[in-house]
């Protein structure tokens, strides 16, 4: 084997790694937004049952759980399928024979993309089955709001809008 093959087959190998961690960055990141909109969902729903004292409406298709979760799973199973191709392409570079396969890239994007179409309705679906309040619920509720802030305060505080005006509350 010549020394020039040698350099070839090593810079393709090192390409074949490059990719695989390429693969690899993209599936923790799904997981991560997974994991982040799955827990930021429950996060919004146990605050608006601390603030309006009233169990929201769920939805079992269009939820962020169900989002979330479907983004953890589809990183791991795309940390599993980059091994994988990471592993046939090593063989193949080894034989001489590598065949690009732009399948993996195609399955990703369609998967993502479906992900992100059944995503819209969690940002354009507003609870329809909220019901009117009035001014004494409103000044029971933000009274009920004060007092749950007053004991989670922290040192950093974000500013949320009500009906009534604003207010300080924690930070995660």
């Amino acid at each position: 084997m010549s020394q020039n093959s040698k350099i070839d087959r090593q810079r393709e190998h090192q390409a074949n790694e490059r990719t695989f961690l390429a693969w690899l960055r993209t599936s923790i990141a799904l997981i991560g937004f997974g994991f982040a909109i799955a827990r930021f969902g429950l996060f919004l729903r146990q605050l608006n049952l601390a603030v309006t004292r009233q169990q929201a409406p769920t939805r079992s298709l269009f939820s962020s759980e169900v989002l979330g979760v479907s983004l953890v799973v589809l990183g791991i199973v795309t940390i599993a399928w980059a091994a994988w191709r990471y592993n046939r392409v090593f063989w193949q570079i080894e034989r001489g024979d590598y065949r690009s396969d732009r399948f993996m890239v195609w399955v990703i994007t369609v998967i993502v993309t479906l992900l992100g179409m059944l995503s819209l309705p969690l940002l354009l679906w507003r609870d329809r089955q909220t019901q009117p309040t009035t001014p004494d619920s409103d000044r029971l509720q933000l009274q009920n709001s004060r007092s749950l802030l007053k004991r989670y305060r922290s040192r950093k505080s974000i500013i949320l809008q009500t009906k009534l005006g604003k207010f300080d509350c924690w930070t995660l």
